[in-house]
């Protein structure tokens, strides 16, 4: 009976991983290398690699690394390029050579070309199986040559000339409408292309302008190379997105949620080290005041209220900014006028809150010098707070760094610093009143 039941469960393990293999492959990353990769060889190799390009490419390199070279072969011969590449990244060298070694050799030399280009660039994103006809095929001869290529996903295909020039491009729907015995050139309509070595970042403007599904790439002479999916954009500007939400906090870009401890405490550590420095450097700041929150304690309970308000201010400035910079809505050179936006909407809004603190503050300690002085310093802090949110991404772009990495803890230096800064110093001057 238990036989016939663990039997029914490993049935239901394997139709749930066919079925939905995005789904199977997350809870797999739970499971020890050795576990997925004895499941994924256990499977038939469409299904097998379904799963592989479902996991993240460093845990699908050492899934691979576990499997036969027989099994290896069969799985990178039917993956996706784009993610291919990703995934022999994490290979050491003389494995990966050996493994490509058994391909096909146009196969080989394809993901060999695509690994040569930089990260983030449309070499690395493209399909080097772009479909292209020369002139005097037909549509019949164009389409009897698709349906043996078995060419997934393809919604467009291109016209070169006899040199592999790229010319124009053609749509499925029109190719399927057209007369079987029409050439194909009276079909080609003019397309727009990218260079293999064009990042990233413009290539998702030009699918963005353009508002098509495919883009081809090609080299510094017009020569078609491969072909830039939608799909396959969207998916890599949505782990992107993730991507950059990690580096602001100062996480690593590879860390998934289920990566290994010692992985994830190596990627962490050395920022919260910084993390700690620049916490000090804050706390420095509150010591030169030490006299005055002596002698007025409310002081000290008021601190992370303004800290608080100005913290946030400046994360949502840095977010706006960052989305901005990541979608291309802005240019570096529009800093100045980014600025001020950010800073008449903190000013708006600091005035706004500085009213209800105030408010507060008075109801609570019937002060109306300590009212005063937190609503001065509400609106000083929210300001550059607003400010900073726009110059800590924009900075680091112009010196050529990457402005996700760690913008986060940067920011909350600078808010913290300001806002103690700024209460605790007109705190000083009006003592006073209070």
């Amino acid at each position: 009976m238990r036989s016939d039941a663990n039997a029914g469960f490993a049935r239901l393990a394997r139709t749930f991983a066919r079925e939905f293999p995005d789904e199977a492959a997350r809870q797999l990353e739970e499971l020890p290398v050795g576990e997925i990769a004895r499941l994924v060889n256990a499977e038939p190799v469409r299904h097998a690699v379904s799963l592989m390009e479902q996991l993240t490419p460093h845990v699908a390199a050492d899934v691979l690394s576990k499997l036969g070279l027989e099994s290896q072969r069969d799985i990178v011969a039917s993956m996706d390029p784009v993610r291919t590449t990703a995934m022999l990244g994490w290979i050491d060298d003389e494995p990966r050579d050996v493994l490509l070694n058994t391909l096909d050799t146009t196969l080989a030399r394809e993901l060999r070309a695509m690994a040569e280009y930089p990260p983030e660039t449309a070499g690395r994103l493209m399909d080097p199986r772009a479909v292209g006809f020369k002139p005097g095929t037909t549509v019949q001869q164009a389409l009897i040559r698709l349906r043996a290529t078995k060419a997934r996903r393809v919604s467009d295909v291109f016209f070169t000339d006899d040199e592999r020039i790229l010319t124009g491009t053609v749509t499925i729907q029109q190719l399927v409408l057209a007369d079987p015995n029409a050439l194909l050139e009276t079909l080609v309509q003019p397309t727009s292309a990218v260079q293999a070595i064009d990042p990233q970042d413009e290539v998702i403007e030009r699918f963005d302008k353009g508002r098509v599904t495919s883009l081809p790439v090609v080299d510094f002479e017009g020569r078609l190379l491969g072909v830039i999916r939608y799909h396959t954009l969207a998916k890599t500007a949505q782990e992107d997105v993730a991507a950059d939400m990690l580096s602001m906090v100062g996480a690593s870009r590879q860390e998934r949620a289920l990566s290994p401890v010692f992985f994830a405490v190596r990627k962490r550590l050395p920022w919260l080290e910084i993390n700690l420095a620049t916490a000090f450097l804050a706390a420095s700041v509150v010591g030169l005041f030490e006299d005055t929150i002596a002698r007025f304690t409310a002081l000290a309970v008021l601190l992370p209220v303004v800290a608080g308000q100005s913290g946030n201010t400046g994360a949502q400035a840095l977010a706006v900014t960052m989305r901005g910079l990541a979608m291309r809505e802005i240019r570096i050179s529009q800093w100045p006028r980014v600025v001020r936006k950010e800073a008449s909407v903190a000013l708006i809004n600091g005035i706004a809150v500085s009213l209800t603190t105030a408010a507060g503050v008075w109801i609570w300690s019937r002060s109306a010098g300590l009212a005063l002085v937190i609503g001065t310093s509400m609106v000083m802090s929210m300001v550059s707070a607003g400010v900073a949110g726009v110059l800590v991404p924009t900075g680091l772009t112009m010196i050529g760094q990457d402005p996700a990495q760690s913008s986060s803890i940067i920011l909350t230096t600078v808010t913290d610093i300001v806002g103690f800064a700024s209460f605790l110093g007109i705190a000083t001057m009006l003592s006073r009143l209070l």
